[in-house]
């Protein structure tokens, strides 16, 4: 999209440089107004030549020629270029929109899940579980504020408050679900929900590799809170900006995000009110 872009200015600068040359000196060499001056440019470069304004200087039919052949070659560069920078732009469009669906399966099948778990065994709950708990009050410039700040929470996970054999179970249940949005080229373009899948993964290849999790030594349970906590924290950030999509483009859907949110332990699809 870069090199596309460029391309276009440099083209669109060249453009309107003979645009703007041309005008003058037909102006100038055929004694025109400089609206017919201009409008004698733009026929001339896109071929129409509708005959009603023609050269009648030697100097205006040379100017006339070499207007035609830089002129068009760059006009229709500029028209290539548009065409081809919308298309990609659409294109952009289509694969961001396909990618937050496959965040809202994931979300819905292992995400909200796991990040209740996770922010239920975070040490300091009046911090970012709280925050988060009223998420459903909030505007862009709160959204905002909130992405901003979140790399300043610890994401800390008290290990003994996790039960570490029902994660095990629901992961080890989630596995071909995981491996299948791995394996999605889509995904190539978003480093850092690709990092959050490969951190769930990693985590539970570590629980199915341990046969008893209910004794396990204490630097033990410190690598897997480590663990955790990476995914902790790439979980919340990748949450937030899902639900920020949600409330902008699909509302009913967040709705159902705000009333199943993981950070509110008093959180229920079910309406009361």
């Amino acid at each position: 999209m870069e090199s596309s872009g460029f391309r276009l200015k440099l083209f669109l600068l060249l453009f309107l440089s003979v645009m703007i040359l041309g005008t003058v000196v037909f102006a100038y060499v055929e004694n025109l107004d400089l609206l017919d001056a201009f409008y004698f440019s733009i026929v001339t470069v896109a071929t129409v030549g509708y005959g009603d304004i023609s050269p009648r200087t030697t100097e205006g039919k040379m100017l006339a020629i070499a207007l035609i052949v830089t002129g068009v070659g760059t006009f229709l560069e500029v028209v290539a270029g548009i065409t081809q920078v919308m298309l990609k732009r659409r294109d952009k469009e289509v694969r961001v929109e396909k990618l937050n669906m496959i965040l809202g399966l994931f979300f819905s099948e292992i995400g909200t899940s796991l990040l209740k778990t996770l922010s239920g065994a975070d040490p300091d709950p009046a911090s970012l579980p709280r925050a988060f708990s009223t998420i459903g009050e909030w505007g862009d410039e709160k959204f905002k504020e909130e992405m901003n700040g979140l790399s300043r929470h610890r994401h800390q996970v008290s290990a003994a408050a996790v039960d570490l054999s029902e994660v095990k179970a629901f992961l080890e249940k989630k596995g071909d679900l995981l491996l299948r949005l791995l394996e999605n080229p889509i995904l190539l373009e978003h480093e850092s929900f690709t990092e959050l899948l490969r951190a769930i993964f990693h985590f539970r290849d570590e629980l199915l590799n341990r046969h008893d999790l209910h004794a396990l030594p204490a630097p033990d349970l410190k690598h897997l809170a480590g663990d955790m906590e990476r995914i902790y924290r790439l979980l919340s950030g990748q949450w937030l900006i899902y639900m920020s999509h949600l409330r902008v483009h699909f509302p009913y859907l967040f709705s159902l995000a705000r009333r199943t949110n993981p950070f509110d332990r008093s959180a229920s699809a079910t309406i009361r009110e």
